[in-house]
């Protein structure tokens, strides 16, 4: 129960979210040590308290009341090279900043990362990915806490990956770490910088969002494509758009509230159905208020 005494309550899950929604958390914790992590998993597991980790939440819904458990913000920040093609990096580290450096080092397959607002963690978590490349590609192994608090190294091959999706999804524990394994480039870093200015370009930075909020159909179709030949560019519910810049995202105008995003997005996907016969599926993660423990 000590860590009890550590907890914050009532924290305010729009403070902790890119959107800027969400409701107050029961209790919340930051957490930058793997060991305290450990301990932290296993005293939820024998009390039975429902926990939701998060990074930067940028792929996020909170619920409008908050969270029935604890919220733990995970800071688990290093990042080790470990030969000249190899780094190691902590879940809490952030995987635009991870894209950059290897690339500055002259290593090609993260480039992709650089402007994905995420942490390593919630990459290996939702398996990001752009531009034809996914988080998956050039991953090694995920260190990993399972919910009896052991740490064990999980090697790619034993994981299961998709499009968004990996096997952690339906596993309860924590991504503490990843190794991954990169290949030389003299053109890593050019790349890396065409990226960033493309998406600063094309994506609405300056706004509040998680970023797409639908999945990418079968190619070659594409959702923000759908959406926009719909007519439905700066379509808003309450303080939810659909931003004029890039149709796939909604942004948070105008203090949305977690309802008007998804009254939004419904509406969205049910205009797109109609007018282009394709059903959109949501990729952002709704977090409920309450969840199983």
């Amino acid at each position: 129960m000590q860590q009890l005494l550590r907890f914050e309550k009532d924290k305010l899950l729009s403070s902790l979210s890119t959107f800027g929604i969400g409701g107050p958390a029961k209790y919340f914790i930051e957490v930058s040590d793997i060991k305290d992590l450990q301990e932290l998993i296993l005293f939820c597991s024998q009390e039975k308290l429902a926990y939701l980790i998060i990074g930067k939440g940028s792929n996020c819904l909170f619920d409008d009341r908050g969270f029935d458990g604890l919220v733990i913000l995970n800071k688990i920040h290093f990042c080790t090279f470990l030969n000249d093609c190899s780094v190691h990096v902590g879940s809490g580290f952030s995987f635009s900043l991870l894209g950059a450096q290897t690339a500055r080092k002259g290593l090609s397959g993260l480039e992709f990362a650089s402007g994905i607002p995420a942490t390593v963690g919630g990459a290996v978590f939702m398996n990001a990915g752009a531009n034809g490349k996914e988080t998956k590609d050039h991953l090694v192994s995920v260190d990993y806490i399972t919910e009896e608090g052991e740490l064990i190294c999980i090697p790619k091959e034993d994981l299961a990956f998709s499009y968004r999706f990996s096997s952690f999804q339906k596993r309860k524990g924590a991504i503490v770490g990843a190794t991954f394994t990169l290949l030389p480039s003299l053109e890593a870093r050019q790349k890396q910088l065409q990226i960033i200015d493309y998406r600063t370009q094309t994506q609405p930075y300056k706004d509040k969002s998680v970023g797409c909020i639908f999945r990418n159909p079968e190619a070659p179709l594409s959702a923000g494509a759908l959406i926009e030949k719909s007519g439905l560019k700066g379509f808003a519910v309450g303080g939810a758009e659909v931003s004029c810049m890039h149709a796939n995202f909604i942004v948070n105008k105008a203090n949305a509230t977690a309802q008007d995003v998804l009254t939004l997005a419904s509406e969205v996907k049910k205009v797109v159905l109609e007018k282009m016969q394709v059903n959109l599926e949501m990729e952002v993660r709704v977090i409920p208020y309450q969840i199983g423990v």
